[in-house]
């Protein structure tokens, strides 16, 4: 009996008709054996969520890329979910791999945790999937819509790189996802570097213009960071100040990095003097 291909499992947030997930699967459909779960249509904005309107239901589709057919299924649901209904029902063993992307824009800074790319990798990563959370800055316009005027391949090189180098070698303990996000005029040949997540919001939201409170109206948002305080080594500087693809470590751990003890004497400090002020 020959060796088991790596099984790779790749979604997108941007739906399972996204040439964003078209451009990830064509890179990395001969690292392994390959397996599409994605949601039914857009779910941008859904982190990690476990929606409601989730009816169940798993759609087997034809799916054909660089004229191979790959298994693939649509499901009515998150992100998180496809990954979930993947792990849970549809794969024959666990994945090597799972692979969430090629988003249409960039996911940088403190509102990552809005990502469903970032959220479908970190559900995976707590079933035990090294993950890989790919992004590809592009105009606002695109960032719910699909459009087949966007060009993956600079990002579909750095989504067979990525993946193929965890495929061979495991991320350090600690490491549970690599969100890689590329700059919009990105080549093969770009630099990479290692950053943290920028500590400030990269997407700020803006008042939607409603005339009275009922009206339907969405926030708007926009790009915009305070360079005077960004940190040198962040993801936003490295993709929009630097022009250089950007490579953060996540955790699953969201526990603060301090000593704990040095917590717990603060607070129990301050709790005994606001207790004692209390009861005189």
């Amino acid at each position: 009996m020959g060796q088991l291909l790596p099984l790779i499992l790749v979604t997108c947030d941007d739906g399972i008709e996204s040439p964003g997930l078209r451009a990830a699967v064509g890179a990395v459909l001969d690292l392994g054996e390959v397996i599409v779960c994605a949601p039914c249509g857009q779910q941008t904005g859904s982190g990690r969520s476990m929606s409601t309107f989730n009816d169940g239901a798993i759609h087997e589709i034809e799916y054909w890329v660089e004229s191979q057919r790959v298994a693939a299924y649509a499901i009515h649901g998150s992100p998180a979910q496809a990954v979930l209904y993947a792990l849970v029902e549809l794969v024959p063993r666990l994945p090597a791999l799972c692979v969430a992307g090629v988003n249409f824009g960039e996911n940088l800074g403190t509102g990552i945790t809005a990502s469903g790319t970032v959220g479908a990798a970190l559900e995976a990563a707590d079933s035990g999937v090294p993950s890989l959370a790919v992004s590809l800055e592009t105009a606002k316009e695109y960032h719910f819509r699909h459009s087949d005027e966007v060009d993956f391949s600079a990002a579909a090189y750095f989504t067979r790189y990525f993946a193929a180098r965890m495929l061979a070698q495991p991320l350090p303990a600690d490491v549970d996802v690599l969100k890689v996000d590329i700059p919009c005029d990105a080549t093969p040949s770009t630099p990479w570097r290692v950053t943290r997540m920028a500590r400030q919001r990269y997407f700020q939201a803006l008042p939607s213009g409603r005339r009275y409170l009922t009206e339907k109206r969405r926030l708007d948002y926009e790009t915009r960071f305070d360079l005077a305080t960004l940190e040198p080594d962040s993801d936003i500087r490295a993709v929009s100040v630097d022009r250089v693809v950007s490579v953060t470590p996540l955790s699953l751990d969201l526990t603060s990095r301090i000593v704990l003890q040095d917590l717990e004497r603060l607070l129990r400090c301050q709790t005994s003097k606001v207790c004692n002020e209390w009861s005189r």
